[in-house]
């Protein structure tokens, strides 16, 4: 049987809003590099749930025109138009970080913290 994710769990809610929280306290302050690992770590915690999912790289684009980098630019597009169907049956590559410097369908280690979270509310 199918499953279909529609809304993220509210616990694991948070954890994602305290993500996207620390990219904007990044940005704010210029540390761009910190910036997007918070965008990564968001990804990785929403990548199952078609909002956040496709929120993640929204934001992911909107960071590649941000830099002038043509080659997120266009990764975010591609992603932004397969991502959400793929998260809505439950079909993501677990630790993937979302940016283009990786492929969309690789499986990724996850960070332990991030193990701990997604286990918690059976992602993992």
């Amino acid at each position: 049987m199918m499953k279909l994710n529609t809304f993220i769990p509210k616990g694991l809610r948070g954890f994602y809003l305290n993500e996207l929280n620390l990219y904007r306290s990044s940005m704010r302050s210029g540390n761009l590099p910190q910036a997007w690992h918070h965008l990564e770590r968001s990804h990785i915690l929403g990548q199952s749930y078609p909002l956040e999912h496709t929120y993640s790289h929204w934001l992911m684009l909107k960071f590649g025109f941000r830099q002038r980098n043509v080659k997120e630019i266009f990764g975010q597009l591609i992603r932004l138009l397969i991502g959400g169907w793929k998260s809505f049956i439950d079909h993501v590559p677990l630790g993937n970080t979302g940016g283009s410097n990786v492929p969309p369908l690789k499986k990724m280690e996850l960070p332990k913290d991030l193990a701990l979270i997604l286990k918690t509310y059976k992602r993992v």
